[in-house]
């Protein structure tokens, strides 16, 4: 079992940063992947960003440039840093965190590859 525990979360203007954090608890040197989702209202969950236990990244088109997920591993925890933020990432934030090879088969940005979740951080981002 893998617990995850987000926080960061926020209101900016546009152009403004946030850094969200992951913290992770249980078995954790079990996790293959670590990735960042998001859903807005309306919307299905996006992937936003992911890391593997190699420390292999990878980013939606839509965020490329402006996010950066990070790990520091003696923390557990892993970050997303949001630059340049824009109204079209307002959305509510989500870590998952995954043992198996779903994420590497079937990409590590689609939901399907995760089995461990967190509760979620909101993002504002005003024009």
């Amino acid at each position: 079992q893998v617990q995850l525990v987000e926080s960061g979360g926020g209101s900016v203007q546009a152009g403004g940063s946030l850094r969200l954090s992951c913290a992770a608890f249980g078995h954790i040197l079990s996790i293959s992947y670590l990735g960042w989702f998001r859903q807005a209202p309306g919307k299905e969950r996006e992937g936003v960003a992911a890391i593997d236990s190699d420390g292999s990244t990878s980013y939606a088109d839509s965020v490329k440039g402006r996010f950066t997920i990070s790990q520091d591993n003696a923390k557990n925890t892993l970050y997303l840093q949001m630059n340049s933020l824009k109204p079209e990432d307002s959305a509510m934030y989500y870590c998952a965190a995954d043992y198996r090879t779903s994420a590497k088969l079937i990409g590590p940005l689609r939901v399907a590859g995760y089995i461990y979740w967190g509760q979620g951080t909101q993002v504002t981002v005003s024009s």
